[in-house]
């Protein structure tokens, strides 16, 4: 299946074809900054899945056990759409809200709920995580979950 993610003026763009290998929502608050939102949500391609189109900025900072992560965001509107980190260089993770598609996959995992805001409810059904993933390239089901 082919979707479409875009930034809020159109001029970026992000292609992706096939499923998410994972979605997730992440409460760190470096993606609530990020976003302005309660939680930011990613959907995980493989890079070779995820074609993008139209100029771009990137603003690249620390992130957890001294890797980096890039975020690649609309110069002209601000949005920020994917963004790709040495946790594993072939993957993208593009913003799920981007995608503007109310059918789209649901998250699975829910991250970095050490800093979750304590009125949000998630599903009965989501995995959760105090921290983040110990390797994104693992599956769900290989992953130490918390609850």
């Amino acid at each position: 299946m082919e979707r479409l993610a875009q930034c809020h003026c159109g001029s970026l763009r992000a292609k992706t074809s096939g499923d998410p290998l994972m979605v997730s929502l992440c409460h760190c608050r470096d993606c609530q900054r990020r976003t302005g939102a309660v939680a930011g949500s990613g959907a995980i391609f493989e890079k070779s899945e995820v074609t993008i189109e139209g100029e771009r900025k990137v603003f690249v900072r620390d992130a957890a056990q001294g890797r980096t992560v890039r975020f690649h965001f609309c110069p002209n509107c601000g949005t920020s759409l994917y963004w790709e980190g040495d946790f594993n260089p072939n993957l993208c993770v593009v913003a799920v809200g981007a995608f503007a598609d109310p059918t789209f996959p649901a998250a699975s995992v829910s991250v970095f709920e050490q800093s979750k805001h304590e009125w949000l409810h998630l599903p009965d059904d989501i995995k959760h995580a105090q921290r983040g993933l110990v390797s994104p390239a693992a599956t769900v089901d290989d992953q130490p979950w918390g609850n």
